[in-house]
């Protein structure tokens, strides 16, 4: 940057803090127009110019608050910190005063120009160099914030510039002394005004070591104070006079005996409150056991909500909160039961496993509700320390109990619903494994005596009623896993949803927009058109968010209305609701309009529910090529080659040229590309569509499957089966061919949907054929 010439560049302010040319350091970065201005500074020439604020407690300084002279720098390194901020590393290269600020809303940009030294080498330069030097040498030795190593640095600097401006930035002066150095261009007159600054620092520096001195008498005369003042607390002890320390352990000794604590907590808190009685009032130590005992004395040891028994009112209370669920509201009502009977029995363990949105942890709160217990509820998403479970152990700074301790001291009893929500989004790293350490909160036969790193004695969870929450059943640890008693929460179907959608957010939506039952009115017809063409899901969360975009454009409109003195009522039609929402988002595959060759419908699952797949077979004139697109994982690979190596070995009963995988090329391609795809279950559906396009039969278009093929033709049982019956009925699907061995699973599908569609059990793939194939002619 040439001198007298003004260039464009990004500011950055600074807060409490000057730069100097040829300095290097560190700074820290955080709002937002400074890293835009540093992001503007990197995509060009790394050059930024640095101007200290007059006041920096200002968060967005005008541009009288900034000096006009600063430092132009170089950006050496950027390294964004894990919260939020910036750490740069910069080196100062010249000064620059600032001649226009540039109107920019996004960040500080400024015309600067560089201001060159002004250089006088004469023996009077060289003078002041020496006072300059042997007055910072006193500095040194006075101030104990410079080290001896700093003044042997800058005793090597021979450029008197750079010599003012490094000892310059080791003094403790205000940044409005350092901004006064910073603008003198001369270098004599930066080192007369040096000079005179160090001067006053060595006075200032004299009378704060006179000061420490008499401070120093003064502590001995304290000391002998305090002693005295021990004396008088011992005095006032034997008096019967409860002041001070004496007083407040007096007070936590009244609340031991009403705590109600079992006798070897209580003799464990008795010991800790000797100590804290013996330390000295000023003590450290004294804070941490006073923390540790009030922590002892917060938790619930024998307080307990008494449960209530009726099971026709928790089955009211619960059918109110959730439709459909029912395996879960039978669960809690045997445990009702079973108290009844028994009086006392261990807290069950239950693991909901379901995908977003079908109402776990709500249930779990609706289970506390039931039940007449307090609910406590923690998220595991993300934790990795295992001390978030067990709590610090009392050795570390800031130590304190794990998040089970916490949740009981919230609680404030012993016999909460406690709800571990998310436990298979845990990790481990080099913290601890945490689904580890809930091997114990988790085990009935164990929780009873569950230890606390920080409380260090033994507490009983086993009256808790643990509910957990999980997505997916296989990111859980399997001796975790094993410790629970898990539920299934299947997504719901389109008539559960119409059914939810009517009775439960329909109502809650319209009471948190304002809006009166009759100003909105929403039939069943658009309700199902808003789940079918508006949501893909399990559960009914983003159905809830539709709802709540309705109510609002309904809001709308109603106050436009009354501003008008109009009252209107709205009734949601067809062509409303577009309007409002938009076009369809979703489109959910169909049958095929016409019975095809190597193209079959097979079921497929996914994490918001089932669908169908139309995978399609193409035969090529070739060398023997087998080629699979769509997007496949591993594991359906595999299963293409079972299913190609199942129609070689088979070839003559089925009629196939022999010879066929050496003449030919097979393409075997699965629409939707761009979604994953993987399994085991599109192996005879990938079978039919190699046996349709090698023989030329046709394949029925009302038919769709599942299932694992083997080397021999076996059909093996699949997972997801009533997701994929519910895909098969909303496409129009009549005849629907699954593994033998998944008959048992028919159980899970609903009435409305079997009513209408047929089920054919196969184990063997002749078997499939002779159901999915039409007849020659």
């Amino acid at each position: 940057m040439a001198a007298n010439i003004s260039k464009k560049m990004p500011l950055l302010p600074l807060r409490g803090l000057l730069v100097y040319p040829s300095m290097v350091m560190h700074l820290d970065v955080g709002r937002d127009k400074s890293v835009r201005a540093l992001e503007r500074a990197m995509v060009e020439d790394h050059l930024i110019l640095l101007c200290s604020q007059s006041e920096g407690n200002i968060e967005e300084p005008a541009q009288s608050d900034i000096y006009k002279v600063g430092t132009i720098s170089k950006i050496r390194q950027m390294l964004k910190l894990p919260n939020g901020t910036i750490r740069i590393l910069i080196e100062g290269v010249a000064r620059a005063k600032i001649t226009e600020f540039v109107k920019n809303e996004q960040f500080y940009e400024v015309m600067a120009e560089e201001m060159p030294e002004q250089m006088t080498e004469n023996p009077e330069v060289d003078a002041l160099m020496r006072s300059v030097l042997k007055q910072f040498e006193h500095y040194v030795s006075l101030s104990k914030k410079v080290t001896p190593e700093t003044y042997a640095a800058v005793s090597d600097i021979d450029e008197p510039g750079r010599l003012a401006d490094v000892i310059t930035s080791h003094l403790t002066l205000k940044i409005s002394e350092k901004q006064a150095i910073l603008e003198l261009i001369d270098v004599r007159e930066r080192l007369e005004k040096l000079l005179d600054l160090l001067h006053n620092e060595r006075e200032v520096l004299e009378l704060e070591r006179q000061i420490g001195q008499r401070v120093k008498k003064q502590m001995e005369k304290t000391q002998k104070e305090y002693y005295l003042r021990e004396q008088m607390k011992a005095i006032q002890k034997e008096l019967g006079e409860k002041e001070g320390r004496a007083g407040e352990v007096e007070q936590l000794r009244t609340q031991l005996a009403e705590s109600g604590m079992p006798e070897e907590i209580a003799e464990k808190v008795e010991k800790e409150l000797d100590r804290l009685e013996k330390m000295p009032a000023a003590s450290a130590e004294g804070g941490i056991i006073r923390n540790y005992i009030d922590w002892l004395l917060a938790l619930p040891w024998s307080k307990q909500t008494e449960d209530d028994l009726d099971l026709d009112r928790s089955e009211e209370i619960l059918d109110a909160d959730h439709f459909g669920l029912e395996k879960p509201k039978e669960r809690v009502l045997e445990y009702l039961a079973v108290q009844q009977l028994v009086k006392k029995m261990k807290g069950p363990i239950l693991c909901l496993v379901g995908p977003p949105g079908v109402g776990k942890t709500s249930l779990a709160r609706s289970i506390a509700k039931s039940l007449n217990r307090k609910f406590v509820r923690i998220s595991l998403g993300g934790v990795r320390d295992e001390a978030e479970i067990r709590g610090h152990r009392r050795t570390y700074v800031g130590a304190m109990p794990g998040r089970i301790m916490q949740g009981m001291k919230t609680a404030a009893s012993s016999n909460p619903v406690f709800l571990l929500d998310e436990i298979d989004k845990m990790a481990m790293d080099f913290r601890g494994d945490p689904a580890a350490a809930l091997l114990e909160v988790l085990d009935p036969e164990q929780n009873h005596t569950f230890s606390d790193h920080y409380i260090e004695v033994p507490f009983d969870l086993s009256h808790v009623m643990f509910v957990t929450t999980a997505n997916a059943i296989h990111q859980i640890p399997r001796p975790l896993l094993d410790r629970m008693e898990v539920l299934h929460i299947p997504g719901y179907t389109e008539l559960e949803k119409l059914e939810i959608g009517q009775r439960f957010l329909l109502p809650k939506q319209l009471e948190e927009h304002g809006l009166q039952p009759n100003q909105l009115q929403v039939t069943q017809t658009v309700l199902m058109q808003i789940i079918r063409d508006y949501t893909r899901e399990s559960g009914v969360r983003n159905l809830e968010q539709q709802i709540a975009a309705v109510c609002r454009k309904a809001a709308k409109k109603i106050v436009q209305s009354q501003s008008q003195d109009e009252i209107i009522e709205i009734e949601l039609t067809e062509t409303l609701m577009k309007d409002w929402l938009g076009p369809a988002k979703f489109r959910y595959s169909l049958a095929e309009a016409e019975h095809q060759i190597g193209a079959v419908t097979g079921l497929a699952w996914t994490e918001v529910g089932g669908d169908t797949l139309v995978i399609e077979v193409t035969v090529m004139p070739g060398a023997g090529k087998l080629t699979l697109t769509g997007q496949l994982g591993d594991v359906m690979k595999e299963s293409a080659q079972a299913a190609f190596s199942y129609l070689r070995s088979r070839s003559k009963e089925l009629h196939i040229d022999p010879s066929f995988h050496e003449k030919n090329d097979i393409h075997i391609h699965i629409p939707a590309g761009a979604i994953p795809k993987d399994g085991p279950s599109a192996g005879i559906t990938m079978a039919t569509a190699l046996v349709s396009a090698l023989t030329n039969r046709y394949v029925n278009k009302e038919v769709a499957m599942t299932g694992e093929i083997t080397l021999r033709g076996r059909v093996l049982p699949i997972g997801g089966l009533k997701e994929k019956s519910l895909a098969a009925h909303r496409a129009g699907i009549k005849k629907v061919l699954l593994p033998k061995d998944n008959e048992r699973d028919l159980i899970d599908i609903p009435d409305s949907v079997r009513d209408e569609l047929e089920f054919i059990v196969v184990s063997q793939m002749d078997e499939v054929l002779e159901h999915a194939l039409l007849p020659e002619n």
